[in-house]
């Protein structure tokens, strides 16, 4: 996405009109042209505002007479133009006797303000800037406050720091050097995204409470610990994708500066390090230090953790409600062990193709963590059906499991599943070898709310799906078999 460039192609169109014909305004229109716009130009003389944030490939945005903007000159490179606001009215007396009659103006333009600003909400970032660009009255209502709580930038190629840096300059126009409003910014998928576009965002917004920079690969700690000193309110943070972050923490300056009270200042409460291939057992050490109030922790993929820095997890963040640690080979059964000191806060957990985890380490869960609801256990090949049974019994209210890919379980874990765990919804036993048929029945005809049946892979009859699908009637089953439709 880019930033058309405001070159020849987007001439007013008053200056086409004088090229093309004799005629000059006296020195008393001159007069009256300038003292009509002299308020309009005075507004955004020290603070101009961004103009749009389009495609390359794109063509500029069609105004009323059907003029056009050129796109940039540097095909697939992102530019911000800044432009003044549209005027109110084109100051040549030519294209004045053109203008459109009172009566035949747009029916869209007799709605209420109220009305177009609930409409411009559902708009995202690089639209509303569009809108901004058609008049006066829709300049004015596109940079209505309300609709600045969240910025929203995608696409590869889209130049993101100078992005930043224009919007946040035309939302600081009212409040120097500060936007009270925004919220959340989402930059997700934004590879050109660097430190020096989270700077910005650390600098200009103080209020900001969400932070999505998922799969910007060129920021590193020193500008995520930025976003975290300068940004007290900051509660959801999801660098999933970025591997240069080792570590969540304060600024050295921060640190010493609240001193008294280190370790206890970050209030994310939801952090997502997904694919953060760098993060070690120090890492997240130090994460756990600073970040005490989390409650939802994904660190999926991160393959250098081990059963040590669950330990650490687990003496400093005592209020986790979900954590995955999916793929990360080196957790076992002692990892679960200190994951079972949660007890009975824990809600969500995916401990999936962790190899090293056996029944030992399900049954410490299934003691301690009553109130599991969701639990993946997929490419778990040490759990049977004597895990399956003791977290049956267990954890009762389980909702959503996922044991696709242990051979082990067979249909009599199934058995006990069904007939102590009725408020299942999801179930997946994706190339479960063991599974049969009978298993399949037993389920269907205890466990009534069954949404979701992933039996892919598995060798279960047709009769047995058929009466999965009358007992179940809500259930969507996903399966390999193409005599069952």
């Amino acid at each position: 996405m880019t930033f058309p460039s405001r070159g020849k192609g987007s001439s007013s169109i008053s200056s086409d009109v004088s090229s093309s014909t004799d005629h000059t305004p006296t020195q008393a229109q001159k007069n009256v042209a300038t003292s009509e716009d002299s308020d309009l130009s005075m507004r955004t003389l020290s603070t101009p505002s961004p103009a749009l944030i389009c495609p390359p490939t794109l063509p500029g945005f069609q105004n009323g007479r059907g003029s056009s903007t050129s796109s940039s000159s540097i095909t697939g490179e992102t530019v911000a133009m800044v432009h003044s606001p549209p005027p109110t009215r084109l100051t040549h007396p030519l294209i004045r006797l053109a203008s459109r009659p009172q009566k035949e103006q747009a029916s869209i333009e007799r709605l209420p303000d109220q009305s177009m600003v609930q409409i411009f909400s559902f708009l995202p970032t690089n639209q509303l800037c569009r809108c901004a660009r058609v008049c006066r009255r829709w300049y004015n209502l596109a940079w209505d406050p309300r609709l600045w709580r969240t910025i929203r930038l995608t696409g590869e190629t889209i130049n993101v720091d100078r992005a930043l840096k224009v919007l946040t300059r035309r939302l600081c126009q009212d409040t120097p050097n500060v936007c009270l409003m925004l919220e959340t910014v989402t930059v997700s998928g934004c590879r050109r995204l660097t430190d020096r576009g989270l700077y910005t965002i650390a600098q200009c917004c103080p209020e900001l409470r969400r932070l999505e920079v998922s799969g910007c690969y060129n920021i590193s700690n020193e500008a995520v610990f930025d976003v975290v000193s300068l940004c007290p309110n900051l509660e959801h943070l999801d660098v999933s994708g970025c591997s240069k972050v080792t570590c969540i923490s304060l600024t050295r300056e921060a640190s010493i500066k609240l001193s008294p009270l280190h370790g206890k200042q970050i209030s994310i409460r939801y952090l997502d390090m997904t694919d953060c291939f760098v993060l070690e057992d120090e890492g997240l050490h130090t994460i756990a230090a600073h970040c005490t109030q989390l409650t939802h922790l994904y660190l999926r993929r991160c393959v250098r953790l081990t059963d040590e820095g669950l330990r650490y997890l687990m003496v400093y963040c005592a209020s986790i409600k979900e954590l995955s640690v999916s793929d990360c080979r080196f957790v076992s059964d002692f990892g679960l062990r200190e994951i079972a000191k949660l007890e009975s806060r824990l809600r969500y957990l995916s401990i999936a193709h962790c190899g090293r985890v056996t029944d030992v380490g399900i049954r410490y869960v299934a003691k301690y963590c009553g109130k599991l609801r969701y639990l993946n256990a997929r490419g778990c090949e040490g759990l049977t059906d004597h895990g399956v049974e003791y977290l049956a019994k267990n954890c009762a209210k389980l909702k959503s499991l996922d044991i696709g890919k242990c051979p082990l379980v067979s249909d009599t874990g199934l058995e006990c599943l069904a007939l102590n765990c009725f408020n299942l919804k999801r179930l997946s036993l994706k190339s479960c070898e063991s599974i049969t048929g009978q298993g399949l029945q037993i389920v269907a005809a205890n466990c009534f709310d069954l949404q979701m049946l992933n039996v892919q892979d598995c060798e279960v009859s047709v009769e047995a799906l058929r009466f999965v699908k009358r007992h179940c009637k809500r259930c969507v089953i996903e399966h390999t078999n193409p005599a069952f439709f």
